[in-house]
């Protein structure tokens, strides 16, 4: 579905999706949600697409919902928000086999943070920050929040964060382990992207065996993860990549993976 809230396209392998609502920093209203999910189930379905980098135009990354939208007559309520904007988002963001750089360029707030928190490799400038906004307005963490954050940082940090409503640097955020890497600001464009190119010329199925064991680790004990690791490594040593991959560490020579 065209939309102006959102920028797509695709260019050697990668997918790049920009929400595009940056008077009001990036904060989703109905229309930019559901092209944020066609535009994730285009990148799933197109096999020229081997990373996707999310990212915001402007200042930030994202504020969030619209609260606006959230409370005028007529348009959708709470319950509609998370269940047809917010949930399916977190959830094609995970089951997506394909590595997803989130490049948080400014604030990342509420859902915003949380749609960050989910992808594979979160990097941020320098001058952006993380906040849990919910609680400064009576709400609970949604969009995944309450199920990534503690994971990432603690059950303590996580409860404190939520509850106070504090705001996160990125420098903290990455040594608390909440993000992956923290880039100076004038470096930020070419350094986020750089990552996202790299991720392209990886096998991308074993890239994607490794996120769907991420995925399983939440729920199977150690047993059950062993079993799951033996199968998923049977599938990728099935795989094109596989073979270039050995091929040329005996042959001395960089591989050139196709994502096969």
């Amino acid at each position: 579905m065209p939309s102006d809230t959102l920028h797509f396209n695709i260019d050697n392998g990668i997918a790049v999706i920009r929400l595009n609502r940056p008077t009001v920093f990036n904060s989703f209203n109905r229309e930019m949600a559901l092209a944020l999910q066609d535009a994730l189930d285009e990148c799933a379905s197109n096999s020229a697409v081997r990373a996707i980098y999310l990212t915001g135009e402007g200042k930030a990354f994202c504020a969030g919902q619209d609260l606006q939208e959230a409370i005028a007559e007529g348009d959708p309520q709470i319950e509609e928000i998370v269940r047809e904007h917010y949930n399916p988002i977190i959830l094609k963001i995970r089951e997506i086999e394909k590595p997803i750089v989130a490049a948080v360029n400014g604030v990342a707030a509420g859902a915003g943070a949380n749609i960050a928190l989910a992808c594979d490799v979160v990097v941020a400038t320098k001058s952006s920050s993380f906040l849990q906004a919910f609680s400064k307005i009576g709400l609970i963490p949604d969009s995944g929040g309450t199920f990534m954050l503690p994971r990432l940082i603690g059950w303590q940090k996580a409860s404190a964060l939520m509850m106070l409503g504090e705001k996160v640097a990125a420098e903290e955020a990455e040594r608390m382990g909440m993000i992956y890497k923290v880039l100076e600001d004038e470096e930020f464009s070419d350094g986020s992207m750089a990552i996202a190119q790299k991720l392209a010329k990886m096998p991308t199925r074993g890239l994607g065996l490794t996120k769907r064991l991420l995925n399983r680790s939440f729920e199977n004990d150690l047993a059950e993860q062993l079993n799951e690791e033996g199968e998923a490594q049977v599938e990728a040593a099935g795989t094109y990549d596989y073979n270039e991959g050995v091929n040329a560490f005996l042959e001395k020579r960089k591989p050139e993976f196709k994502g096969e």
